[in-house]
C-alpha cells in the first residue's frame, strides 16, 4: 500500500476516449499537469479499469493473481507440478503465512486500483467539460473502488479505508489504520449506491464499462454476504426487473466465447484482449497456466480431485465439458488427445491454442446466473423456498442441461425441498456453475463451510479456521505494526 499511496502513477499514453479499455501504461505524469480537459478525465478512469487487468511484469489481479486466493486456496483447484513458486504451492495446501508474495501482490494491486480511483474522483471535478460526463466518470471510478474494497474486506476483514490521493511523501502521514468490517462495508455501499446513477447501457464502442445494473448486482452480492436478506432480495430483483436486458445465454459455452463478449449474461466483466499490454504475462495468464500443450505435463492450475469435482456432474450437464476438458482436438495432428487428468477449460481459446499467453477471454466478475442464484438463496434464507426461488434455480439448471430456460421441465427441475435441502441444492449449483470464476472461496467462507469442505481434499487437510481470512501482508505491518494488527492464526 505504501507504494500505491506515495506516488501517483498515471499513464500519459492512455487513450483519451471512452472506446477502449485495453491499454498499456508506458510513462507517467503528475496530476498537476494532467487533469485539464475532459479527455484527461476519461483517460484517468480508463487507467482505473486497467488496474483490474494490467500489471506489467506481474500477473494481473483478475488475470490470475486473485485466483490464487479465491480458487486455488479453496477445495476444487490446486497447484500442479508446473507451479514452481513455493508460495503458490503453500496457498494450494493452505500452509501460507504473512510473508506470502501472492497475498502481498493482491494487496498491492487492490490498493493500486483504489488509489487510481481516488485520483480520478479527487481531480475530475476541476477539469473543463460536460458536468454530466464528469459525474458519470466519477461514478465509474466509485464503482471500481467499491468493487475492490468488496474484494479486500472479504479477503482480510477490516482494512484501511483510503478515499483520497496522498499529497505527502512523509511515511508518518501515510500510515492508515485498519477500519472495522462494518465501516468498510458502509463505504462499499456508499460507493456502489452512487454508481447506481450510471447509465443502463453504452454504445457498442463503450461495452465493458460499469453500468447501473452492475452497481446493483454487486450491491446484491454485498447484502447477500452480509446476510441482509431483504436488501439482497430487493437489489437482485432490481437487476432482474430493471429493464437492463439481462438474460442467460441459451448455451453455457457462450459465456466464455470471444465473439460473445459483453453479452446479455455479462453484467460486469474485466476486459482482456490478445497482447493488450504488449506482454501477455501482465494481462490474463489463465490459458497458459491451465494448458501446457498436448502432453502429459501437468499444468500449473489443476483440479484437486477428479472424483469430487469432475465426476459429480449428472449425465447431460453441459457445464462439465465447458469447465473442464478431458479431451481436446489437436489442430496440428487432427487427433483427439486425452489428458491424464481433466484440465481447466473456461479460459482456453480453442481457436488459438498455439499462443496460450495471449488469452482474449474476459473474466466475468458478475453475471446474470449469479443474480438468479443469489436471489433464490436469499429468499430461502428468509424462511423456505418459494415458487419464485424454485423458478430461479431451475432456470440455471435447465440451461445447464440444454433445456428451454423458461419452460418447466420435470427431468431437471427441483421440487419438494425444505429450507435445508434447498440450501444444499443452491450450494451444489454454485459449485458446478462458477468453476474458476473467483467465487468458490468467498462462497465457502460466507456459508461457514470452508474448513469442512476443504478437508475433503486430502492434500488440503492443513485447513483451519484461520483460513477464513488471509494474513495482513507482513511488509505492510512492518510499516504500521500498531495500526495493522494481524488476523488470528498468522
Amino acid at each position: 500500500m505504501k507504494k500505491t499511496i506515495i506516488t501517483f502513477l498515471l499513464s500519459a499514453s492512455l487513450l483519451a476516449s471512452c472506446t477502449d479499455l485495453e491499454v498499456t501504461p508506458t510513462s507517467f505524469v503528475t496530476e498537476d499537469n494532467y487533469f485539464v480537459t475532459q479527455d484527461d478525465a476519461v483517460a484517468s478512469v480508463t487507467a482505473v479499469y486497467a488496474s483490474l487487468s494490467l500489471d506489467p511484469g506481474e500477473q494481473s489481479l483478475f488475470g490470475r493473481n486473485l485466483y490464487f486466493l479465491t480458487d486455488m486456496a479453496s477445495d476444487y483447484a490446486a497447484a500442479g507440478v508446473s507451479a514452481t513458486n513455493p508460495q503458490v504451492r503453500a496457498l494450494s495446501s493452505l500452509t501460507h503465512d504473512a510473508t506470502s508474495d501472492r497475498v502481498q501482490v493482491a494487496w498491492r494491486q487492490i490498493y493500486a486500483g483504489i488509489n487510481r480511483a481516488n485520483v480520478s474522483i479527487d481531480n475530475i471535478p476541476k477539469v473543463s467539460g460536460s458536468e454530466i460526463i464528469k459525474t458519470r466518470l466519477i461514478n465509474e471510478a466509485k464503482f471500481i473502488r467499491g468493487l475492490l474494497y468488496f474484494q479486500a474486506v472479504r479477503l482480510w476483514g477490516g482494512v484501511p479505508i483510503v478515499l483520497h490521493e496522498s499529497k505527502s511523501i512523509n511515511l508518518g502521514d501515510l500510515k492508515t489504520n485498519r477500519s472495522t468490517v462494518d465501516e468498510v462495508y458502509s463505504q462499499i455501499v456508499k460507493d456502489l449506491t452512487d454508481a447506481e446513477a450510471l447509465p443502463k447501457t453504452y454504445t457498442a464502442a463503450d461495452a465493458g464499462r460499469a453500468t447501473s445494473g452492475a452497481a446493483k448486482a454487486i450491491l446484491a452480492k454485498v447484502y447477500l454476504t452480509r446476510k441482509d436478506w431483504p436488501n439482497a432480495i430487493s437489489k437482485s430483483r432490481e437487476v432482474i426487473e430493471g429493464g437492463y436486458g439481462y438474460a442467460l445465454f441459451e448455451d453455457f459455452q457462450d459465456i466464455f466465447t470471444k465473439t460473445k463478449k459483453n453479452g446479455k449474461e455479462h453484467i460486469f466483466s474485466v476486459q482482456f484482449e490478445p497482447n493488450q499490454a504488449g506482454n501477455g504475462s501482465s494481462g490474463s495468464t489463465f490459458q497458459a497456466t491451465a494448458f501446457t500443450g498436448f502432453t502429459a505435463t501437468e499444468p500449473a492450475d489443476i483440479i484437486s480431485d477428479v472424483a469430487l469435482f469432475y465426476d459429480i456432474y449428472a449425465a447431460g450437464d453441459k457445464r462439465r465439458d465447458v469447465s473442464y476438458a478431458k479431451q481436446l482436438l489437436n489442430p496440428a495432428t487432427g487427433t483427439l488427445y486425452t489428458f491424464p487428468k481433466p484440465i481447466f477449460k473456461k479460459y482456453l481459446d480453442l481457436s488459438n491454442l498455439a499462443t496460450p499467453a495471449n488469452v482474449a477471454i474476459n473474466f466475468p466478475v458478475i453475471r446474470y446466473a449469479d443474480i438468479l442464484l443469489s436471489l433464490a438463496e436469499a429468499i430461502n434464507e428468509q424462511g423456505s423456498p418459494t415458487a419464485e426461488a424454485y423458478e430461479l434455480i431451475n432456470q440455471v439448471r435447465r440451461r445447464a442441461f440444454g433445456k428451454a430456460i423458461t419452460t418447466p421441465d420435470a427431468t431437471v427441475d427441483l421440487v419438494g425441498l425444505n429450507q435445508t435441502s434447498f440450501r444444499a441444492a443452491i450450494q451444489e449449483e454454485r459449485k458446478k456453475e462458477f468453476v474458476q470464476e473467483g467465487q468458490r472461496w468467498f462462497d465457502l467462507v460466507r456459508w461457514g463451510t470452508l474448513v469442512s469442505e476443504v478437508k475433503k481434499v486430502t492434500a488440503k487437510n492443513s485447513v483451519s479456521e484461520r483460513n477464513n481470512l488471509y494474513p495482513i501482508p507482513q511488509s505492510e505491518r512492518n510499516i504500521n505494526p500498531d495500526g495493522l494488527p494481524q488476523n488470528p492464526g498468522y
